[in-house]
Order: structure tokens, then sequence, then C-alpha cells
């Protein structure tokens, strides 16, 4: 199993969003992470500004979304979502999708409930949760 230390998360997504805009061969996950990025032009300054925010925290009671964050839990879920696990992940968010009639509105509500249930294993110093996972996809 790969677990990437914060440093080399971060390394990777700036790195590729490089290599992306720089028109270079990107591998399959590099691909899946320039398009997530893409998504996201509201943090294309801080990927591109690695000298500035690499580093740098960014702490919930200051208000600001950790861009890296986000997107590294955009590339879980679309692991998740690409082998269907938990099993049955795949199903409720098709039916996000349907019911929101948009997939990256769906995407993030699958974050919302995977940042729960990793912030609940988290202070339960447990693994998480995959039921709560599910029922929490379920109420959405």
């Amino acid at each position: 199993m790969f677990s990437p230390s914060r440093d080399e998360a971060r390394r990777f997504l700036i790195d590729t969003w490089a290599k992306a805009c720089a028109g270079a061969p990107l591998s399959g996950l590099e691909r899946i992470a320039a398009d997530l990025i893409a998504l996201h032009p509201e943090y294309h300054a801080t990927i591109e500004n690695p000298a500035k925010h690499a580093e740098r925290d960014f702490p919930p009671e200051a208000g600001a979304i950790n861009p890296f964050l986000h997107l590294s839990l955009h590339l879980a879920v679309a692991e998740q979502l690409a082998i269907d696990q938990p099993p049955g992940i795949r199903a409720q968010f098709e039916r996000l999708r349907a019911a929101k009639g948009d997939e990256h509105a769906a995407l993030h509500a699958v974050l919302e409930c995977l940042g729960e249930v990793l912030w609940q294993a988290q202070r339960l110093n447990a693994a998480p949760d995959a039921t709560l996972y599910l029922d929490c996809l379920a109420r959405r």
C-alpha cells in the first residue's frame, strides 16, 4: 500500500500539474490528478507556486480550504469508484450524480462523507468505517 507523506503527496500534485501544463507525458494516476486539478482553477495559483505554498499549513480555524488535501481526497475517491471499494460506493455515487445532475457536485458530496469518516477514524484512533461512509452517502 502506498502511503505518501504530506510532502510527497503535495510534490506529486505540484509536479503532475507542471508536467500537464508543459504537455509532458503523464502516467495513469498523473492523468487523473491533472484532470482533477483542472476542475479546480481556484487552486491553480497555489499549485503553481510551490515555493510559497508547498510547506504551508492550512488550519481549518483560519477558514482556508487545504487544496492539497481536497485534491488528495478527490484522488482517493477516484480510486474507490474505479474498484467499487467499499462495495456499493459506485452505486451511491451514481445515485448522487443523478440526483444532483452534476458529476462534480456528486464527487464533492462523496468527499464530504469521506472527510467525516476519516476525521472520526482519526479521533478514535481506528480504521475508517465503511458502514459509516456508506450510511453518510445514503443520507445525502
